[in-house]
């Protein structure tokens, strides 16, 4: 950013990444350097498998039939265009924040409020509806394991026929007192959680390859391209979680290696394990089977393999992947949220690294209740698609950053390079773009008002306490005290 010394900076001021970097460094608003490439990469698994290979691969054979295949490979490459952008600044401004960081480099402070405002909604409202998920897995589990399950009173919201959602209360509490633990300490959890639902997938594919028939192929695509194309638009939503690897960016010891390889790396492992589950799943179940029924993989391994008691072990495998998600995307929340809060845009008290822990100890806590809270007790049906709006949103702003900083910081160091660029963002944009305009209008028509509400806090009080136009060190605003990042020293320009 290049102001003059009496000028206060604007609403599209952007943050110098020089800038960005070396706030990471602060005493007590830094975080710490503790995850590697295995324990990244883990996490984009934990965020990207849950229940939606579990559920939408009905879905997607309902719509597409056999070459429901095909469309988890052509969702895989929409994905890919973003995931590709992410890696890229992931490596060049190893900050917490993802997308909410990465547009403030690039596009200005209002955009990355927008943005951040947006991703506050997206990944609280996304716990939330994951924790209630989380509590009918548990059910499902225990029902088909042991023949109990908890009564409705203190298992469903009141919005299901139930007064409090217990399973969902406990699950964010534990997975927040994890998080405030350490990053170390939770990253090693979660890795163990992604080896047991990988290994429930392996075991399906194993089963439906030494029972697999080619009966069920044919016809291959009774709907044709439009058939594929419909059932991609479902299954991309089984995908969201890679860009919840960028949120890490701050606490990797390598963040330029070990980015791009955790964010490339867990949509690659991703995709083949959702294309194999997919053929096994056709090769011993029709798609109509596997259509009708709210666990389809179970359903197949029971009427297409005469594996009757496979229900548990996909259950419990259910169970583990939604817990996985859990941690990973609250994860993510905290890391959004405190990267604004360092940058003044929302209290920098809450800024506060745990000296003990290495964490945001008191931050971490605050979202983990009031997520609990949400997911007890308020509805959540409509809202939740408010989830899919806003990562296609940060989506978009992300390829467009990629673009925008090739022009403006051509010589920023950049351990990972787009190729194609800008061709390979602009199909990333146009993916998203194509996928927001198929949403029904009642969900923009929320996310217009969430942002509504975020512009009118963030002139009352982001605006004014942003650490762009608020005393630094010696009293003087940031703005005044850098006024030529670009400039080297000793340059007599």
């Amino acid at each position: 950013m290049v102001t003059g010394p009496n000028r206060r900076p604007g609403i599209f001021a952007i943050r110098d990444v020089r800038s960005l970097i070396s706030e990471t460094t602060e005493e007590g608003h830094g975080l710490k350097k503790s995850v590697g490439a295995t324990q990244l990469t883990a996490m984009g698994v934990g965020a990207i498998i849950g229940t939606g290979i579990f559920v939408v691969i009905g879905e997607g054979a309902g719509v597409a039939g056999p070459a429901v295949i095909l469309s988890f490979v052509l969702a895989a490459v929409a994905c890919a265009f973003s995931a590709l952008s992410y890696a890229e600044l992931a490596s060049s401004i190893p900050v917490s924040g993802s997308a909410y960081t990465y547009t403030y480099a690039t596009l200005g402070e209002i955009v990355a409020w927008i943005i951040g405002w947006d991703l506050i909604l997206e990944y609280g409202v996304s716990v939330a509806a994951i924790a209630v998920g989380w509590g009918g897995n548990l059910n499902a589990f225990l029902d088909s394991a042991f023949g109990v399950a908890l009564p409705d009173a203190i298992s469903k919201s009141p919005e299901d026929g139930g007064v409090f959602n217990l399973p969902a209360v406990f699950i964010v509490l534990a997975i927040t007192a994890l998080l405030v633990r350490g990053v170390t300490e939770s990253a090693r959890v979660n890795l163990v959680m992604v080896v047991v639902k990988l290994a429930v997938l392996l075991f399906f594919i194993v089963v439906a390859m030494v029972n697999f028939g080619t009966g069920n192929f044919q016809p291959f695509a009774p709907s044709g391209v439009d058939g594929v194309t419909a059932a991609a638009a479902i299954i991309f939503f089984a995908y969201i979680g890679f860009d919840a690897v960028s949120t890490g960016s701050e606490e990797a010891r390598n963040p330029s290696r070990d980015l791009p390889l955790a964010i490339i790396g867990s949509l690659v492992i991703c995709t083949i394990f959702y294309v194999l589950t997919a053929v096994g799943a056709i090769g011993i179940a029709s798609p109509d089977q596997l259509k009708a029924s709210d666990a389809p993989l179970a359903a197949a391994l029971d009427e297409g393999a005469g594996i009757s008691w496979a229900a548990s072990i996909l259950a419990l495998g259910a169970v583990v992947a939604i817990t996985s998600v859990v941690l990973v995307i609250l994860y993510g929340q905290t890391r959004i949220f405190f990267a604004m809060c360092r940058d003044g845009l929302l209290p920098q008290r809450l800024a506060v690294v745990n000296q003990r822990y290495g964490t945001p100890a008191v931050l971490t806590v605050i979202l983990g209740v009031l997520i609990s809270v949400l997911a007890a007790l308020v509805p959540l049906s409509e809202i939740v698609k408010l989830v899919n709006i806003g990562t296609l949103f940060a989506f978009v702003l992300v390829n467009v950053g990629v673009i925008i900083l090739r022009r403006t910081r051509p010589e920023m160091p950049r351990p990972y390079r787009v190729p194609w660029s800008p061709v390979l963002p602009v199909l990333g944009v146009l993916f998203a773009v194509y996928l927001m305009s198929d949403l029904p209008l009642s969900t923009w028509i929320r996310f217009v008002a969430w942002l509504a509400l975020g512009l009118a806090i963030y002139f009352l009080y982001g605006y004014r306490h942003s650490r762009l136009r608020t005393p630094g060190e010696g009293g003087t605003p940031s703005w005044a005290r850098d006024t030529t990042p670009e400039t080297p020293p000793g340059d007599p320009r």
